[in-house]
């Protein structure tokens, strides 16, 4: 039997419970995940379609989660573009061609997510069959997409990244409008191939004062939204990033379904303050308090959902991704607290 827990919090109806999935749920802290890792690659993951399958369902088997997100990296979508990059132990993504100037941006190829990102499409229509939950289909924002492209990999204050956008803004224009139509098209691409929701992950958008963000993002923004709208008018869009209390009355006017509240913005408040009735909420556990005792995890746990108090329109999720070394029994814990506690 489907359950569909998720996709009607998401519209706001009753639901017998709050739903729950986690950002990053299959990954690394999984001793399931990491024999997988022993022989195969994040890309070879996210690339072969039954494999992809088969780590997609992993949380699903062992956790009692409401949804499944599709197994995936948000820059697997930069190799057709022309990208070059590895993933380094300890350091994460390296990025062999960063982009420095508006040459490096006319080079990049458009993407054709049917041809370039079939796998993708694949898996999810592999899960489509396996799964009695709604699947997330995602794409990494533009914007935290071009941080890595312009940085060459992670960074701590993204100088690189500010003086591009600050001192070549054609150039930088002309990338935000190529990242913003080829992950518009292949959230599409994997709406129709099975994903029942999308989420955009613009993780490291918080860096950025409103100013900039309004000028330098949100037009590129609202291109994405329309062409995902134009195709796939029903399909919930949820938009989330890390330190954005200072943007979360933008983002609502871009008109996502759903936003994602980081765990340092209280989600009561927040929510308040975007209205309750006009947006639905994702959120927001410190990911940290997964490594406390199972009292602290219920204590915080309870906080939120207490402060939310049974509001259609809540989805319990971390305010942030997974991190590795989580103890698993303290993620079942969790999920089954929120279930159990959550019940109407």
């Amino acid at each position: 039997m489907f359950n569909s827990t998720f996709l009607d919090a998401i519209q706001h109806k009753q639901t017998p419970y709050t739903p729950i999935w986690l950002m990053r749920q299959a990954g690394r802290y999984q001793a399931a995940y990491r024999k997988i890792k022993e022989k195969y690659s994040i890309i070879d993951i996210s690339t072969i379609p039954e494999l992809c399958a088969e780590v997609t369902l992993l949380p699903i088997k062992q956790f009692n989660l409401d949804s499944a997100i599709v197994f995936s990296d948000i820059l697997i979508p930069l190799k057709p573009m022309g990208i070059s990059f590895e993933y380094k132990a300890g350091y994460g993504p390296l990025i062999h061609n960063p982009v420095k100037d508006i040459k490096d941006v006319e080079k990049l190829k458009p993407v054709n997510p049917e041809q370039d990102l079939k796998f993708t499409g694949d898996a999810l229509k592999i899960l489509e069959q396996e799964l009695n939950v709604p699947c997330i289909g995602f794409v990494g924002a533009p914007f935290t997409l071009a941080s890595y492209m312009i940085e060459g990999g992670p960074s701590k204050n993204y100088i690189k990244l500010k003086k591009f956008m600050y001192n070549q803004t054609p150039a930088w224009n002309a990338l935000m409008d190529k990242l913003a139509v080829d992950m518009a098209n292949y959230l599409n691409f994997q709406i129709e191939s099975g994903a029942a929701v999308v989420q955009i992950f613009d993780s490291w958008i918080g860096i950025l004062d409103k100013t900039d963000y309004l000028e330098y993002i949100y037009p590129h923004m609202q291109k994405m939204f329309s062409i995902i709208r134009e195709k796939n008018a029903d399909t919930p869009i949820i938009l989330f990033g890390v330190n954005t209390a200072h943007l979360l009355s933008t983002f609502k006017t871009l008109q996502p379904n759903v936003i994602g509240i980081d765990w340092k913005t209280d989600l009561m408040d927040a929510w308040q303050s975007l209205g309750v009735n006009e947006v639905a909420v994702q959120g927001n556990l410190d990911p940290t308090v997964l490594f406390a005792s199972q009292d602290i995890i219920k204590q915080k746990a309870k906080s939120i959902l207490d402060s939310v108090n049974h509001t259609p329109g809540h989805i319990f999720n971390l305010g942030h991704g997974i991190l590795p070394g989580t103890p698993e029994d303290n993620v079942k814990f969790l999920v089954d607290f929120v279930h159990e506690y959550s019940a109407r």
